[in-house]
């Protein structure tokens, strides 16, 4: 697996950088800012970009504008964004883009190797990994009265894990139930916000959606 890393704190930077070399993974370039990276991009052709929102000269979306023009340039990057706080907006917009390929995770996740690493691999290969404290932040702030309401605590627990871009399997396992119960969860949650099997929409992604968009709309 070829990565590029794009982070302005050098000891993050080179701390990510021996990480990932010590699991055998292939970073081909760190870079300190948007030029930089997107100049790495364009030659080494990563198959996953780390990059930080925040990076210069204004350490305000520098990171999302160079991530963002990096998948224009090659459409199959995987690219998984790095943050210091939650940032609501950027995490329902991750989402509202379909969600392939990219995660959102705060930086301290990264000393939860495992965590990251799970989460790194799980970008890489196709799918989404939104940071858990994102997804509660984001969970706690629903309105009332909409379809969210009809779901259980259980199934609301299940939602906010496929938030995060966990299969069956790994839900069963955080929740510590049998992957059958999850499935039976899953058809509940899909019915309780009128999503038909007949949908054209990933109805998993369409489900989260459903309260991030919600809980933006309250923001």
């Amino acid at each position: 697996m070829r990565i590029v890393i794009a982070e302005d704190d050098p000891l993050l930077r080179e701390g990510l950088a021996l990480l990932l070399r010590a699991e055998s993974l292939d970073v081909v370039a760190t870079t300190d800012n948007p030029g930089d990276f997107l100049a790495s991009v364009d030659e080494h052709r990563p198959e996953v970009a780390i990059v930080d929102v925040r990076m210069p000269p204004t350490h305000t979306d520098e990171g999302i504008v160079a991530a963002v023009e990096a998948r224009r340039r090659q459409p199959d990057l995987a690219v998984l964004v790095l943050s210091a706080y939650v940032e609501q907006a950027f995490a329902t917009d991750l989402l509202a883009g379909g969600g392939a390929r990219l995660g959102y995770l705060l930086k301290e996740r990264v000393g939860r190797v495992q965590e990251f690493l799970d989460a790194l691999h799980r970008v890489a290969g196709g799918g989404t990994a939104i940071d858990p404290e994102v997804v509660a932040q984001l969970l706690v702030r629903t309105r009332p009265d909409t379809r969210l309401d009809r779901l259980s605590p259980r199934e609301r627990d299940v939602l906010a894990l496929m938030a995060e871009g966990l299969g069956n399997g790994a839900i069963a396992e955080r929740l510590v139930v049998t992957e059958g119960a999850v499935h039976k969860h899953i058809r509940s949650i899909f019915a309780k916000l009128d999503l038909a099997p007949t949908d054209r929409a990933d109805r998993r992604v369409t489900a989260v959606l459903r309260y991030l968009e919600d809980a933006r709309r309250r923001a």
